[in-house]
């Protein structure tokens, strides 16, 4: 059943370009909430235990003489991130639902991006998943080139580019594999003993591929400028899925495939990781864009799933892909509100200029919303980031106490652009202009009516009610990914 997420969203996309304009908006959230209730269904029906292995759920041939096949399989693992793509797009739909600038067009591309991200965390063929990994590319660039705001062809072609270099080194390491291996099945491929001095340099090549995506310092620099410059919309697959893609597919391919190569370089991405951390929380703090800021905070954040890979224990790994689903939630969360409630009602994200329009009185449920937001991104307790966040820090404690010790100055520092940029987006110093609740002064002779839409509240509510049940009962994704890791091969002995 899960494998109709795929194919729903890809005959809404086609639906798309069939039927008149005034149809879709519609089909894009009939699509998207087809994919969630699918996500939801197989969710509470499949039984814990059979999510502890990489189960097959659809295959056929394909092109046989190369070992191509159609192979979807699911565990606790990528049903987690399956769950977090399905709650993203109705969210992304509902923030997009008065688009006007070619609305066919606009949800077409993203579609695309949401059944591409559905097929790779499905994916059980080496090739299959490269091709909608590949897949996702293309109508990620359209979406920010046509329909994104400030640099948008620079920003998309940074982001395009960065996509490319790092899939040029993901297609290396496919090769590899299959040359070495002679089959494409990462079921099969799992149980072959790769040479250890192959390992040693297919693994970083391999693991660098995905992770360019995922955002792993120093090659993250296309992530804020991407955020930055897409549509809200693009701005919350993009956080909320797109980087997970190559976090997951690291998880499931490169360490899971070439897992001696791992140990050898599992220090180094712990360095890096921690790296990421401090340094893009420190960069944020300086930032006058909202949308830079939370960029940032994205980077940032996925150096902690970075760094729960890295650990190569249970709880450690448990925590990454908690993470991924938890950030997933609060970065969409976060852009929705930056780019739709208060750039579309102010049409600027100067957190100077945001400062003096006295917004928490003008846009109510917009600061409220960006109150939950900003609590979960810190992590309090009580939300997912909190969950997310004490399990990885655990699991590090036991391979790289030293890395806790330097992240905790990291997390001082999100809690300190997060404040920062809360305080000046909502709770300035009104400035001269007055304002009434439900209107946006956008300059001292214009004061427009602008409350926030059903769609908006809709969308937001459904991002909030994830990441607090996530957070008040984080046993509820952990039963089931923690025996799908457990069974992965790369842990360590006793991990």
């Amino acid at each position: 059943m899960i494998a109709w997420t795929i194919y729903i969203t890809f005959a809404g996309a086609v639906l798309l370009l069939l039927l008149p304009r005034g149809f879709a908006g519609w089909i894009a959230l009939f699509t998207t909430i087809a994919g969630l209730v699918l996500c939801l269904v197989t969710f509470v029906g499949t039984p814990i235990a059979d999510l502890a292995h990489f189960t097959t759920v659809v295959r056929a041939a394909w092109v046989p003489a190369l070992g191509m096949e159609y192979h979807l399989a699911l565990d606790g693992v990528s049903l987690t991130m399956v769950l977090v793509t399905g709650i993203s797009a109705v969210s992304a739909v509902l923030f997009s639902w008065d688009v006007e600038h070619r609305q066919n067009e606009f949800f077409f591309w993203l579609l695309l991006v949401v059944a591409g991200c559905y097929g790779v965390f499905l994916s059980a063929n080496l090739f299959l998943l490269f091709v909608f990994y590949e897949l996702v590319i293309v109508p990620k660039y359209f979406l920010i080139a046509i329909f994104g705001s400030k640099n948008k062809e620079y920003g998309a072609m940074k982001l395009t580019l960065y996509s490319f270099f790092g899939g040029m080194f993901v297609f290396i390491g496919i090769l590899v594999a299959y040359v070495t291996a002679g089959s494409l099945d990462l079921n099969q491929l799992t149980q072959f003993q790769f040479p250890p001095q192959l390992q040693s340099w297919a693994f970083p090549a391999l693991f660098l591929g995905f992770a360019v995506l995922a955002g792993i310092w120093p090659l993250h620099t296309w992530a804020p400028t991407g955020h930055a410059a897409a549509p809200t919309a693009g701005s919350m697959l993009l956080a909320g899925i797109v980087m997970k893609l190559g976090s997951y597919a690291g998880l499931r391919v490169a360490m899971n495939l070439f897992p001696q190569g791992f140990q050898m370089w599992s220090k180094w991405i712990a360095v890096l990781a921690v790296i990421g951390i401090v340094y893009a929380a420190a960069v944020a703090l300086r930032q006058s864009d909202l949308k830079f800021v939370i960029g940032y905070s994205s980077v940032s954040h996925m150096g902690f799933v970075l760094l729960g890979l890295a650990t190569a224990n249970v709880l450690g790994v448990s925590g990454a892909v908690l993470q991924m689903f938890s950030h997933g939630v609060i970065a969409a969360l976060l852009f929705a509100v930056a780019g739709r409630m208060i750039y579309r009602r102010t049409h600027t994200r100067d957190l100077d200029a945001l400062a003096g329009m006295n917004l928490s009185h003008a846009l109510p449920f917009a600061a409220f919303t960006f109150v939950i937001a900003s609590a979960a991104s810190i992590g309090i307790p009580g939300f997912s980031g909190f969950a997310a966040e004490i399990t990885i820090l655990i699991g590090a404690w036991k391979t790289y106490p030293l890395a806790v010790w330097i992240t905790g100055a990291g997390m001082v520092l999100v809690a300190a652009f997060t404040l920062r940029a809360l305080k000046q987006s909502f709770f300035g110093e009104p400035g001269v202009v007055r304002t009434q609740e439900g209107r946006v002064a956008l300059d001292p002779d214009r004061n427009e009516l602008q409350r926030i839409t059903a769609a908006e509240k809709i969308g937001a509510c459904l991002l909030m009610f994830a990441t607090l049940a996530v957070g008040v009962y984080p046993k509820l994704l952990l039963d089931r990914i923690m025996p799908a890791v457990e069974a992965m091969r790369f842990l360590k002995s006793g991990g």
